[in-house]
Order: structure tokens, then sequence, then C-alpha cells
């Protein structure tokens, strides 16, 4: 199996959400579930049914993550520095609009585009990649192809 890339943050933020549904999540939903056969058939019985398909999505989170923190490779972005590379923070202008926009690379598992963090495996990661300071980057995306100059390269 291959290792999968995560910074620090990013593997304390899935250690803590594993040791939530574990110690929290677990038991409050195996509770539920015990109440709901206190009231009898089970057959027509909504709340029960429910609590059963929310502890089969708990159980399965529990595995993806215990999957996932059982492949981890930390790695420290504190530690780096050149041109882009996994943990950077990026930040680039849209040349067509001249709108900036930060990013820092991280792995599949801790990305999320809104809060600025960018999937590795993403077309625009993937062709910054390597890039330096000033260098421009076409990205074709959904919408066409687009443009960006990199202005900054962080690794904190």
């Amino acid at each position: 199996m291959d290792k999968i890339p995560l910074t620090r943050a990013g593997q304390t933020a899935l250690s803590d959400e594993l040791k939530t549904l574990k110690s929290v999540e677990r038991p409050a939903i195996i509770r539920a579930i015990a109440e709901a056969r206190e009231h009898g058939d089970l057959s027509e019985n909504a709340e029960y049914h429910s609590a059963r398909e929310k502890q089969s999505f708990i159980e399965g989170r529990i595995k993806e993550l215990e999957g996932i923190l059982s492949l981890a490779e930390v790695i420290d972005p504190a530690k780096m520095s050149g041109p882009i590379k996994f943990g950077a923070t990026v930040t680039l202008v849209d040349e067509d609009t001249d709108e900036e926009k930060t990013y820092q690379i991280v792995g599949e598992p801790e990305a999320d585009i809104e809060n600025g963090r960018l999937n590795l495996r993403s077309p625009l990661a993937r062709s910054l990649i390597g890039k330096e300071e000033g260098d421009t980057v076409e990205v074709r995306t959904p919408g066409g192809e687009k443009s960006y100059e990199v202005l900054k390269i962080a690794y904190i």
C-alpha cells in the first residue's frame, strides 16, 4: 500500500476525529439503539432504523480513519524550502482577474478547498509542483484554461 502524505495538523485533526467517534459518538449511538429497541416492534421503528444507519456510518468512518492513520506519512512543511512541493503554502494571482488566492498543498484526507487546503492530486496542485516564485502555470479547469502566476511560496 502507498503511504498517505499528511501534515502534522492534518494528522492531529484526523486523530481527534477518530477519538471523538470512538469515545463520544459510538457510545451515544449504542444507547440510542438500546432505547429504540425498548419501543417494541423493530420492523416499524423509524428511530431504530435511523440509529442503525448512523451506527453504520460511524463504524465505516472509524475504519476509514484507522486505515488512513495507519498508512500516514507525516511531513513537516516547516523543515522544507525551495520549489513548490507537498506542504507548501502558495500565493497565486489569477492572470485574467488579478484575484489573489492562497493555498496549502496537502494530502487528500485533509484537503478542503474552501479553507485553502488543496489536494496534492488536484490539477492545480499537480501543475504547481516544482514551480518557483514568478513562474506561470496553465491549468485546465471545467470553466476552461486558467493562468496563474506564483507570487509567494512559504513553508510554515
